[in-house]
């Protein structure tokens, strides 16, 4: 045993939690503090006093601390981290803020990306290929010189981002050598950063390290001084410990949270269960985790609007926690995503300054939450008068009273934290059911057996220190060192081992050593592989290790960590079978995306080693559960508690300290201690099964619910569906990105799913493609009219222009859900954009295609599942039937199969929800939503100015889209008369992407979160001339219709009400390739200003929001070079809110290839709105020489492709004094 204290930290937003572990008892001990930077030497100096005697005016003793913070994620998301410069490749200075071109918000008019956290970008030439071979190297004088500059600004953090500098850093180090020679503190280098393929992930990496890590170390030496005679080991975000030295800014924004997870894996493996769910509930949000035996990490993540590339425990956040703010909105009632904070916090805590409800509030309304062990008195009193207040909001039916209502906030609030839960288990194949459910957190027992009882998790697990277990996990963890190398994309057969033996010996060496500074003589081990079909973007870590019988199975970091030799050997057994690797690739691959490719390549994009430090603290429980049981005692008291839909009355009380190990009770009750409430439903039991253990179970799971009449709204369930709804659809899209094999559906995220009843209105949609979602609805009533009674087991594919269709390669999968009794229930649909379904030109978007005949292979509502079985002959009739079939048709059989998947996945769930609520109220609700978007709707339209509103546009090659905007009070008519008759070109827009560009329209008018559904249009009428391009005869062209037009529709509605200057208006549509390989992508461009401020740049607007393909990846897979990816600056039309500024993309051609282009606003400027002044045109260029906005050319390696893309239009006329 340590003769030192050791003390477990967790530096919190809101608190600081400590425990602190006696040496000659191994008793821990607690304590609470608020945050701030002091506030672990707080902690443990309140500890050391009360528990210890240290005197008030001495020195903390001698110690070792371990520590998880908040403070990484909390200076990234209010960007107050170190001054920082980007230095990057030329032509590459705006990457970081392009991204992947895709924008956050995707009904948002006024986009708003958040601030870069570099201070200064500084383009150097300085590049790398893809084969690691150098080819500039800056001149030695220059970028002395301006490195100097960034000095004298007073920037002392540099973070260096050479292209493909993951197959060769030298000219990295170089550069790094030379500018801490000129003296800044701190210099990040991509490729020891994050060593893996991609320039905007290892990039975006590299600044955050560079942005953080002076922050960090700053606030560690200070905290070190006042620990005279103590060590400090840091969390990282994966889960280990690391000396305060060593600890950077790329593996702290988990830092706290990670601890959550290591503890809640060591409290389910300590109560036998292999499988758990973590259930973190705190003040502002809650985390979820899951443990499968081993940890699930991610090495790709997004955080505060950055993508990171480093090791970090997979957490799913939620906005609900105790402090979530609770409110009446016109329409429903909602909980959160805005919360209270610490200060002023919830009103029962009697701030002055608190002003509106918080869910603490609503669980002390409930009795879930008593004042019995809180250091203050909760003030019922300002709760009460908020509720009342709130009251007299509410429309008169349904009647509610306080309790009642905060029922409904509860309830709400339950079923937004379920669906976080289904979103790491149910969403990536697992079943929920499987699991205990390890509840931690201040706030996790108040809430915990409603929402296990929704998901029919029967098991729950609660520690002593539920209320401090990511404090009580640092304690835990093991002391861990990670390190990458990029492995080259090497094909995965019997030479592998052997090419990648050197890469493994050097990572296990450095960790080693590095574990050996941390006084480890004794480390274990851990080899990974990322695996990839080649042709894919998705890599999943393997293990080249497997778990055997030396494994170390009584700890808590990892599963299949092998010890390393001692000091001084230096063979290890490099070597492994490639055919098992293999192997466990494809059962990998298979639970992870539903299908394998026998016989396909298989490449290598990484290297991993992981290398542990064993934890030698023993916290294991020493009083556990013999059998039989033990006597229950008196309650402390008496209190009433809802539960289970109810009031009760005469609930006991009882002090966690008071129940022996062995008591056992039946809910309702309430079990306190000093750090959260347990509050035990109806139905459940709870068990003291160790001293430190307390297991709770479901023994009644609920049923359905009754029948009865559901046709009365209710503000509560209305939320709740609301919500669920959105969720299936979002669950469906993540089953068919697992399951899709084209990179177009799983990496571009080209597709779109949906819910709808069983006339084929649209009742929610996930946030996908806005072009998509309003057709999808045309689609289900094109398989009814040639389908009025679908059979049961049947599934239906149409991508046809004249039955909902947007152009052919976006096919539509529909599948019937039919309740127990056969009869129409629901539809699911998902529609995706296959990579090429035939045509004239690969990729089936072809620039001059004039007949839909020329496009592609058209489906018209066939049955591709009869009775369950997948007609794959019948499908193939399709697809290689015509003058010009699919080019790659089983392609599009596996994404037809993957979208019917998630056509399965969503009916499932729809199943499951009829089981929860009953039949009748799930029908009721899907009416009630399209309702509440209807009458959301109908509230926008009347804050619109009354008259008609007129406004008209044109395409490059003259035709015009008019459109005249009639607003009588709540009701819209809008008029397309004037627009130009149907053309020869492939312009046209079939009349269902019309729909989608209205609705659209009016969800961005809402601007509050609804489903986008049918009830949209309730108060809208919809007039299209027949026979003009925006209602086409049924064999027109339509390709570039619902690419193109689209886009214009939306800047032409959005000018008649007067919301938005124009944006780009066009998806800028390019497609490269030979006979050997096809590439298609669509680049982004200016947004049109609004009155709320000016136009974002660089992004993807309206119809449309795909991502791009990452230069590194781009110039790796295909025969080209990116020379420039970059903003096109003044792009964007002057104004008072200036318009976004388009990008400039201008590529190297290296073999023969043909190019194809098809875009808009060549020749026309994207318009300026209330004398804001227009956007530059775009222009597409060959060597320099212009080419129309329609091509398709024969280019020559060498030439140099560049694509300037338009930027939006200006709003408000500027000030004769003003410049913009």
């Amino acid at each position: 045993m340590s003769a030192r204290w050791q003390f477990w930290i967790d530096r919190g937003g809101t608190f600081t939690d400590c425990l602190g572990r006696d040496p000659d008892t191994g008793a821990l001990h607690t304590a609470k503090v608020l945050s701030s930077d002091r506030a672990p030497i707080v902690g443990i100096r309140e500890i050391l006093t009360r528990h210890a005697g240290l005197g008030e005016d001495e020195p903390i003793w001698p110690c070792e601390v371990r520590m998880g913070t908040t403070i990484a994620t909390n200076a990234l998301l209010e960007r107050r981290g170190t001054p920082c410069a980007l230095l990057i490749t030329r032509g590459f200075g705006d990457l970081l803020a392009i991204g992947n071109q895709t924008r956050p918000e995707i009904f948002a008019l006024h986009i708003e990306k958040l601030p870069m956290l570099y201070d200064a970008v500084l383009e150097i030439d300085a590049r790398v290929d893809e084969r690691g071979e150098v080819l500039a190297r800056p001149d030695a004088q220059d970028l002395r010189q301006s490195l100097s500059g960034l000095r004298e600004r007073g920037i002392d953090s540099l973070a260096v981002v050479v292209l493909h500098a993951y197959r060769a850093g030298e000219l990295e180090r170089e550069i790094g050598e030379q500018a801490t020679a000129l003296g800044f503190d701190h210099v990040s280098l991509s490729h020891e950063v994050a060593a893996e393929i991609g320039m905007v992930g290892r990039g975006d990496t590299t600044v955050v390290d560079a942005y953080l890590t002076p922050l960090i170390r700053d606030y560690l030496r200070e905290l070190l001084a006042e620990l005279p005679g103590s060590s400090l080991r840091i969390m990282q975000s994966s889960g280990g410990l690391t000396g305060a030295a060593r600890f950077r800014g790329r593996d702290a924004v988990l830092s706290g949270p990670a601890g959550g997870v290591v503890a809640a894996a060591h409290v389910a493996r300590e109560a036998g269960y292999e499988r758990a769910i973590g259930f973190d509930m705190g003040g502002t949000s809650t985390d979820v985790s899951c443990y499968d035996g081993d940890f699930e990490r991610q090495y790709e993540n997004e955080v505060a609007g950055v993508r990171l590339r480093a090791p970090m425990m997979a957490i799913h956040t939620v906005a609900a926690g105790g402090g979530s703010l609770c409110a009446y909105r016109g329409f429903r009632l909602t909980v959160g995503p805005e919360s209270a904070g610490a200060v002023p916090g919830p009103l029962c805590y009697g701030h002055e300054d608190a002003r509106a409800l918080a869910l603490t509030d609503i669980n002390l309304t409930l009795g879930r939450v008593v004042d019995d062990r809180f250091p203050f008195p909760l003030a019922r009193e300002r709760v009460d008068a908020a509720l009342d207040a709130l009251l007299g909001e509410l429309p008169a039916e349904p009647a509610y009273d306080r309790e009642s209502l905060a029922a409904g906030f509860f309830a709400i609030a339950n079923a937004s934290m379920a669906e976080a839960i289904r979103q790491v288990s149910v969403a990536k194949g697992r079943d929920v059911r499987e699991y205990a459910l390890v509840v931690f957190g201040g706030a996790g027992g108040q809430h915990a057996c409603p929402i296990a009882r929704q998901l029919g998790i029967r098991t729950l697990v609660f520690h002593r220190f539920a209320g401090v277990l990511s404090a009580y996990g640092m304690g835990l963890a093991d002391v861990s060192w990670h390190g990458e190398r990029d492995a080259g994309r090497a094909q995965l057969d019997d030479d592998l081992p052997a090419a990648l033996a050197d890469d493994y010996r050097a990572l296990l060496d450095e960790g080693r050593r590095v574990l050996a500074d941390e006084g480890f003589a004794e480390v274990r081990g851990r080899r990974r592989l990322d695996l990839r079909y080649r042709g894919t973007d998705s890599a999943l870590p393997v293990d080249v290790d497997p778990a055997d019988a030396d494994t170390d199975t009584d700890t808590d970091t990892d599963a299949g960590a092998a010890f390393l030799p001692s000091e001084g050997a230096v063979e290890y057994a490099l070597s492994f079978d490639a055919t098992a690797l293999r192997a466990a690739f494809e059962r990998a691959h298979e639970q992870r995306f539903g299908y394998i490719r026998p016989g396909h390549p298989v490449e290598a994009m990484a290297v991993r080693v992981d290398v542990a430090g064993r934890n030698s603290t023993d916290v294991r429980s020493r009083a556990t559960h013999a059998g039989g049981s033990a006597p229950l005692p008196a309650p402390r008291r008496r209190a009433r508690m809802w539960s289970s839909g109810a009031m009760a009355d005469e609930v006991p009380v009882y002090a966690r300290e008071d129940l022996p190990v062995g008591a056992r009770l039946r809910g309702p009750a309430l079990v306190l201690d000093d750090t959260g409430t347990i509050a035990v439903d109806r139905g459940f039991t709870l068990e003291v099964a160790a001293a430190d253990r307390v297991e709770v179970r479901d023994e009644q799971p609920e049923v359905a619910a009754a029948a009865g009449d559901h046709t009365q709204v209710d503000p509560v369930r209305l939320e709740i569906f609301n919500n669920v709804f959105m969720s299936i659809a979002t669950q469906m899209g993540e089953v068919l990105r697992r399951t899709a094999l084209s990179t177009n559906i799983r990496e571009r995220l080209d597709f779109s799913c949906a819910v709808f009843d069983a006339d084929g209105g649209l009742v929610a949609n996930a946030p996908h493609i806005p072009v998509h979602l309003g057709a999808m609805g045309e689609s289900i009533k094109g398989v009814l009219a040639v389908h009025p009674a679908p059979a049961p087991g049947s599934v239906f594919a149409i991508n046809d222009p004249a039955a909902g269709g947007s152009h052919l390669p976006d096919v539509t999968v529909v599948t019937p859900v039919h309740d127990g009794d056969g009869r129409l229930a629901f539809f699911t649909a998902s529609r995706g954009h296959h990579s090429d379904i035939g045509g004239i030109t690969p990729g089936s978007m072809p620039p001059f295609s004039t007949r839909l005949s020329e496009e592609g292979a058209v489906f018209r509502a066939l049955a591709i599942v009869v009775d369950g079985d997948f007609r794959e002959r019948e499908v193939l009739g399709v697809l290689e039937a015509g003058p010009h079939p699919a080019r790659d048709p089983g392609q599009n059989i596996a994404d037809l199969q993957a979208q019917v998947a998630a056509n399965r996945a969503g009916a499932h769930l729809l199943a499951e929800l009829v089981q929860r609520y009953g039949r009748a109220t799930v029908h009721a609700y899907m009416g009630h939503v399209q309702d509440n978007a209807a009458a959301q709707v109908a509230a926008a339209i009347a804050a619109l100015p009354d008259g008609v509103h007129r406004f008209e546009d044109a395409l490059d090659e003259g035709a015009r889209i008019a459109v005249a905007v009639h607003v009588d009070g709540n009701r819209l008519r809008v008029d397309f008369a004037g627009t130009s008759e149907q053309l020869e070109s492939n312009l046209n827009a079939p009349r269902a992407v019309t729909v989608a560009a209205l609705l659209y329209v009016l969800r961005a008018l809402v601007g509050v979160p609804i489903p986008l559904n049918s009830g949209c249009l309730r108060a809208v009428t919809l007039a299209i001339p027949a026979g003009s391009l925006l209602a086409p005869e049924p064999d027109r062209a339509v390709a570039g219709g619902n690419v193109e037009t689209s886009q214009r529709v939306v800047d032409v509605l959005l000018g008649a009400l007067g919301q938005a200057a124009a944006s780009q208006g066009t998806m800028n549509n390019l497609t490269f390739g030979n006979e050997r390989f096809g590439y298609y992508e669509t680049i982004a461009g200016g947004a049109g200003a609004t009155a709320q401020g000016a136009g974002a740049s660089g992004v993807h607007t309206h119809m449309t929001n795909t991502r791009i393909t990452d230069p590194e990846v781009l110039e790796t897979r295909f025969p080209v070079r990116l020379l420039r990816f970059s903003l096109r600056p003044g792009s964007g039309g002057a104004g008072r809110h200036r318009g976004g500024d388009g990008v400039i993309r201008e590529y190297l051609l290296r073999a023969p290839m043909r190019v194809s282009i098809l875009s808009e606003r060549r020749t026309r400027q994207p318009f300026g709105l209330a004398g804001g002044q227009p956007g530059a045109a775009g222009r597409n260029l060959l060597n320099g020489e212009a080419l129309p906005a329609k091509a398709s050319v024969d280019a020559a390696a060498g030439d140099v492709l560049c694509i300037e893309t338009p930027g939006g239009g200006g709003f408000g006329a500027l000030a004769d004094d003003e410049t913009t």
